[in-house]
């Protein structure tokens, strides 16, 4: 889920891991830092033989800029 924060910034969580938050200044930017904290979360899991969270489906909506 991404949402517009005060610093005129993107904040990214991922609902289906917890606590899996990132941020970028840029839609691109936050992006990017998710992907990034999603493929650390999940390598953590692997090193604790953890399950990988079900996934849970959340609405999407892209930013359009004129």
């Amino acid at each position: 889920m991404i949402e517009k924060n005060e610093d005129d910034g993107y904040t990214v969580t991922v609902p289906s891991l917890p606590g899996c938050i990132s941020e970028g200044y840029t839609w691109d930017d936050a992006i990017a830092n998710i992907t990034e904290a999603i493929e650390g979360y999940l390598e953590v899991l692997d090193e604790l033989h953890k399950p990988i969270p079900v996934e849970i489906t959340v609405q999407t909506h892209k930013e359009i800029t004129a």
